[in-house]
């Protein structure tokens, strides 16, 4: 793994595990996961929790994983409200051999959405996220958003909501299936909306 990789990570928004959240002691977490994503983890892999880009303190011990999230991230995200119990979607970054079946995530979570309401539309679920006015500026209907570290794409967007479309697989295969009204979700705006805007600010405002 190069110098560059440990600095710059990336993911695709394409959960391939989830973990469970064993203990919550002050700022160090640690999960349990399927032993296939463990044995990919050493002590420094950078690993996306719920869209978090976070990093493995050691290697794993049995079945566990444990990191540490700062300040900031308990402000700007939805990890500190995690109980004992709860479901989490996990990703590695991706490699050479990745494919990028997502969009490109970061794993720095722009704010908080609020989930709103949760419909069933023929096989798929509908949820609706309320959003910041500062956040929803850089939606677009069709765009693409990441909701929890789940590369999704925006079927409606609007001042200050915007809803989602769930497939069964994503439905069944992430934590959004334990998902509630009234939850808070970590949200990850596309990037290159927040370039284009930083540009023209600066070559035309």
């Amino acid at each position: 793994m190069s110098f560059l990789w440990y600095d710059i990570c990336m993911f695709t928004g394409i959960i391939t595990h989830t973990g469970i959240l064993q203990q919550k002691k002050g700022d160090t977490f640690t999960f349990s996961t399927d032993h296939s994503l463990l044995a990919k983890i050493q002590e420094g892999t950078s690993i996306s929790i719920n869209g978090v880009c976070l990093t493995a303190l050691a290697e794993p011990k049995a079945d566990t994983f444990r990191v540490q999230i700062m300040p900031e991230t308990s402000k700007k995200t939805m990890l500190d409200s995690l109980k004992e119990g709860n479901i989490a979607n996990l990703e590695l970054p991706v490699t050479a051999e990745t494919l990028l079946s997502g969009h490109i995530v970061q794993g720095h979570v722009d704010g908080l959405g609020t989930v709103k309401d949760i419909t069933q539309e023929g096989n798929s679920h509908i949820l609706t996220i309320s959003v910041p006015e500062v956040m929803s500026k850089y939606l677009i209907t069709k765009g693409s958003i990441c909701l929890n570290g789940i590369s999704l794409t925006v079927v409606e967007a609007h001042n200050d909501y915007f809803t989602v479309g769930i497939i069964p697989y994503t439905w069944e295969h992430t934590m959004l299936s334990a998902i509630q009204p009234g939850d808070e979700v970590n949200i990850e705006v596309d990037m290159l909306a927040k370039y284009v805007e930083k540009l023209y600010k600066k070559n035309y405002a």
